[in-house]
């Protein structure tokens, strides 16, 4: 009887060496990029001109100038400030998306880049006094009003 087994081929041995050597180092690269990914930092800070007005972003109180927020999107955000003494500010400011935030970029920025990216910014809001309008002059307006209407009927 004659052995019909062909004698192994020497190079099929290698090529499954290097297949291995690959594929683990795929997985080692892999296992880096899920445990090393980066992370973008989005933080606004908001002041005013006098500090200490109670800020809202969005409708929700985040505290008195100057603070600071972090946030996750970029968009315009309503950002109202409220200080005794002074005119209530509403303004409806757009928080700029930076170049390596634009799709698909993000994508890199935000999973795989191996360190921490902080992106900040800042806004500066000048709070205009309350004019006050003394009593006499008000009721003055209020007569003056009241005297146009009923001549006018």
């Amino acid at each position: 009887m004659s052995d019909s087994r062909q004698p192994e081929n020497s190079g099929d041995c290698c090529v499954t060496a290097v297949n291995t050597k690959r594929r683990c180092l795929f997985a080692l690269l892999v296992l880096l990029a899920i445990t090393q990914t980066g992370c973008v930092h989005r933080r606004m800070t908001i002041r005013s001109i006098p500090a200490g007005a109670l800020v809202k972003v969005d409708g929700d109180e985040i505290g008195y100038t100057p603070v600071s927020v972090d946030f996750t999107y970029y968009a315009t955000r309503e950002i109202t400030l409220t200080k005794d003494g002074y005119e209530t500010q509403t303004v409806m400011q757009k928080v700029q998306t930076p170049w390596y935030q634009v799709f698909p970029l993000d994508a890199v920025s935000d999973n795989l880049l191996p360190f921490e990216v902080t992106n900040r910014h800042e806004f500066t809001y000048q709070l205009q006094p309350k004019v006050v309008v003394p009593t006499e002059e008000l009721l003055n307006r209020g007569n003056m009003l009241r005297s146009d209407t009923q001549i006018g009927q």
